[in-house]
C-alpha cells in the first residue's frame, strides 16, 4: 500500500480554488481542472517501491501479475484499467462523445494504417479502448447529457422564438425519433455564425425570464459566454440539462453526447484518451465520425445513488467491469470497513479523518489524499469520514 503523489492538470475550464480547498493546498492562481490518480502514461501517480519513488505505470509494467492480480491481468492485460480523478469545472467543458469498444478498436486500427501520428491534433483514436465514465458530485454539479426527446427539443427551440429554427422544429415534430435527432444534429453541425449569434441573443433573453426551460437557458447562456461564437452551442440545445446533488452519480456510456458545465466531483473512467468532440472547443471536430458514433435516441438522465452492501461499502452499479466505484463511510455505524484484495484499488478521502491499515502498517489519509493498494493486499479503513474506492469489478460476467 502506497501513498500517492498525483498530478494536477491545468485546463482553462478548471477552478482556481476547488481542488486546492479540498486538498488543503494553497491556490496558485492557475485553473486546476483535474487531479489524476492512477497509471495513465500521460500523468501517472508516483508511489514508493523498494525505497524509491516510481511512476505507477512503470511499477505495474515490471510486475503486472503481482500488482494487478491474475484475474485483472487476463481480462485487461498488463495495465491498470481505470483512472480516478477529482474534477473541478468552473466553466463549461467541450461537448463530446466516446466510442464503444469495437468502434475504438476499429478506429485505432484504421488510423494506424493511414499513418496518422498518435499525437496528431486530428487523431480521433489514440488507443483501442472504450471510455465509459462516471461522475459523482461532491457539491452541486451541473451539465448536459443525452438527447432530449424530439418533442421536448422542439419545445425548447420554439421557446427561443428564432425563425431560423422553425424548419428544425417541424422535423423534430414529424420525423421518427432517430431520423429527427440525426437530421437536426447534422444540420446544426453545419450551421454558420448567423444562427449561432441569433441563438446567443435568444438564450440571453430567455435566461432572464421564468418558464419551463429557464434553468437550461441560463446554462446555455453560460456556455455561450464561455465559448463565444462556437457552433457547438447549437447541438448543445438538444441535450438534457441536469443537476446532481452531492453524492449523486451519472454514468456515461458509449455514444452519449455530454458536457459538464460547473461543479466539483469524483470521476472514474476506463483508461483511454478516445474523445470525439462536437463543439465548445478549439480542438478538432470530425463531423463525419461523430455521426457514426453518436447514439441518436432520447436518453433521459438517471441520477445514480449507491447501494449499501453487507461489508459497509455503498456501490454505484454500472454496466462495465473496467471500474467499480463505491463509497466508504467508516465510523458511521461505529465500525471499520474491511476491503477485499481481489484487484488493485485506489482510495480517496473527501471528508473527515480516516486511516488505512494494510500488511505493512497504518497510514493516515487526510482529506484530498489517496493511497494505492495492489491486488492481494487486504486493507481496512477506520476513523470517521468519507472515502471513495475505485477498483475493478471482478464479479462482472
Amino acid at each position: 500500500m502506497d501513498r500517492m503523489i498525483n498530478t494536477i492538470r491545468n485546463y482553462s475550464w478548471g477552478s482556481t480554488t476547488a481542488i486546492a480547498e479540498l486538498t488543503g493546498v494553497e491556490p496558485d492562481g492557475a485553473p486546476q481542472a483535474e487531479q489524476w490518480m492512477g497509471a495513465h502514461p500521460t500523468a501517472p501517480s508516483i508511489v514508493r517501491r523498494r525505497g524509491a519513488s516510481r511512476p505507477l505505470d512503470q511499477v505495474i509494467e515490471e510486475e503486472p501479475a503481482a500488482e494487478l492480480g491474475e484475474h485483472v491481468l487476463r481480462r485487461f492485460g498488463p495495465r491498470l484499467p481505470f483512472l480516478l480523478k477529482l474534477l473541478a469545472a468552473e466553466a463549461p467543458l467541450s461537448l463530446q462523445v466516446h466510442p464503444d469498444l469495437a468502434g475504438a478498436a476499429a478506429g485505432h486500427k484504421r488510423e494506424n494504417a493511414q499513418g496518422v501520428p498518435l499525437d496528431a491534433p486530428h487523431r480521433n483514436y489514440p488507443d483501442s479502448n472504450h471510455k465509459p465514465e462516471m461522475i459523482v458530485a461532491l457539491g452541486p454539479f451541473e451539465g448536459l447529457c443525452g438527447f432530449r426527446t424530439p418533442s421536448d427539443c422542439a419545445g425548447l427551440l420554439s421557446a427561443l422564438n428564432v425563425d431560423l429554427l422553425d424548419q428544425h422544429c417541424a422535423t423534430l415534430r414529424s420525423a421518427p425519433e432517430e431520423t429527427a435527432l440525426r437530421q437536426v444534429f447534422s444540420a446544426f453541425l453545419a450551421e454558420g455564425p448567423s444562427l449561432v449569434d441569433a441563438i446567443t441573443r435568444a438564450v440571453a433573453r430567455e435566461a432572464r425570464r421564468s418558464g419551463p426551460y429557464q434553468a437550461a437557458f441560463d446554462s446555455y447562456y453560460s456556455i455561450a459566454k464561455a465559448h463565444p461564437g462556437d457552433p457547438g452551442l447549437l447541438p448543445a440545445l438538444m441535450l438534457n440539462h441536469f443537476r446532481l446533488a452531492p453524492g449523486e452519480g451519472l454514468f456515461l456510456g458509449a455514444g452519449i453526447p455530454h458536457a459538464y458545465i460547473r461543479g466539483l466531483g469524483v470521476e472514474v473512467m476506463a483508461a483511454s484518451d478516445n474523445v470525439l468532440r462536437c463543439g465548445l472547443t478549439s480542438k478538432h471536430v470530425d463531423s463525419q465520425e461523430l455521426l457514426r458514433v453518436i447514439a441518436f435516441s432520447a436518453a433521459p438522465v438517471h441520477a445514480l445513488r449507491p447501494t449499501a452492501t453487507a461489508t459497509g461499502e455503498e456501490v454505484f452499479a454500472t454496466p462495465v467491469d473496467d471500474f467499480r466505484l463505491s463509497v466508504l463511510r467508516p465510523g458511521r455505524h461505529g465500525g471499520a470497513v474491511k476491503l477485499d484484495a481481489f484487484a488493485p484499488q485506489i482510495l480517496l478521502c473527501t471528508a473527515g479523518a480516516v486511516s488505512v491499515t494494510g500488511p505493512e502498517g497504518e497510514l493516515p489519509l487526510p482529506v484530498g489524499s489517496s493511497v494505492y493498494a495492489p491486488a492481494g493486499e487486504q486493507v481496512t479503513v477506520t476513523g470517521r469520514g468519507t472515502v471513495y474506492r475505485a477498483t475493478v469489478d471482478v464479479s462482472f460476467p
